[in-house]
């Protein structure tokens, strides 16, 4: 039995049973490397539930604030978003079944497209190492590691740190890998300005990035505060293209899962993770934490030992 096929025996079972109102997963999409978030509240709706490399979405979204009772189809990275949410007040834990699947990357259908040059794809046919492309006039094969996501390259947690229920073998976990965020901070001062303020241009302030974002629930952001105005409107001006993205990243210190949401997200292409993975590194470095991998640790930022390099506050 596949995992698609043990996920909607799982789904059905806990939606007979009447264990949950709700399960929250992934559907096949309208095109060939889609997948679509899917709602599923009865036995028969559960049959529509699939497990692709294709399932990029953070499921938790779609989990806050929800009064049901609700099982969620969980991957590793939107585990540690929902712990991290539930530990925020944003999720009863007591109303949530986390069915856990253990994940080996999910496919940026943007890298594909470029190996194909932009040709059509009608099929897909995913081997499990490989991925078999055809199209109206061409078959290709790509490994699936080749297009991986970046943030799925990167990944330490691909079998969830917390669940109900586990569907699939346990994954091997990733080693910390920090290299673009070191290359980073080893170039110039200029170089890096340089480098910022040519992605900076090219933001369009759609605010893709903050929606895709599971951890960005503020009722009121503060670029669209008018009393007082902290940012400008225009995406014309870089300086505020930044100053959204560097509050934006200091708002998610010690919350951001390094999940890719919203670099995927980005219409753009904007490099958004070497932002973020360099909080997310910096946290780690300066106070031994890591967001969402553990129900009991406090947040990060929730927390004081006089031995943290803080000497201003001594």
């Amino acid at each position: 039995m596949n995992l698609t096929e043990k996920i909607r025996e799982t789904a059905k079972q806990l939606l007979a049973d009447k264990k949950v109102d709700l399960v929250v997963g992934f559907a096949q999409g309208s095109l060939p490397l889609r997948s679509t978030p899917y709602f599923a509240r009865t036995p028969e709706e559960a049959d529509n539930l699939i497990w692709s490399a294709t399932c990029e979405n953070n499921l938790a979204n779609f989990l806050r604030k929800r009064p049901e009772k609700t099982a969620v189809i969980a991957k590793g990275c939107d585990v540690r978003a929902i712990v991290g949410l539930i530990k925020e007040g944003q999720i009863n834990k007591d109303n949530l079944t986390i069915i856990g699947v253990p994940c080996e990357g999910m496919v940026d259908r943007k890298q594909i497209n470029q190996l194909v040059e932009g040709k059509e794809i009608l099929e897909v046919t995913d081997t499990g190492a490989e991925l078999i492309l055809k199209g109206q006039d061409f078959a290709q094969t790509v490994a699936k590691a080749d297009v991986m996501f970046v943030s799925c390259k990167t990944c330490q947690y691909n079998t969830p740190v917390v669940y109900d229920q586990l569907i699939g073998e346990a994954v091997p976990a990733g080693e910390a890998n920090y290299a673009d965020i070191e290359a980073f901070a080893a170039m110039s001062d200029a170089e890096r300005n340089a480098y910022l303020a040519q992605e900076m241009q090219k933001c369009i302030r759609c605010y893709a990035c903050r929606q895709a974002c599971p951890m960005c629930y503020c009722s009121e952001c503060f670029v669209d505060c008018g009393s007082p105005a902290w940012i400008g409107k225009s995406a014309k001006n870089v300086d505020d293209n930044a100053l959204f993205q560097a509050v934006r990243v200091f708002h998610l210190a010690g919350r951001c899962v390094d999940c890719g949401a919203c670099e995927r997200a980005c219409p753009m292409g904007i490099k958004l993770s070497l932002l973020n993975r360099k909080m997310v590194k910096d946290v780690q470095e300066l106070y031994g934490a890591e967001a969402g991998v553990s129900l009991e640790d406090p947040p990060a930022l929730n927390t004081f030992k006089f031995e943290d390099k803080e000497d201003f506050m001594l």
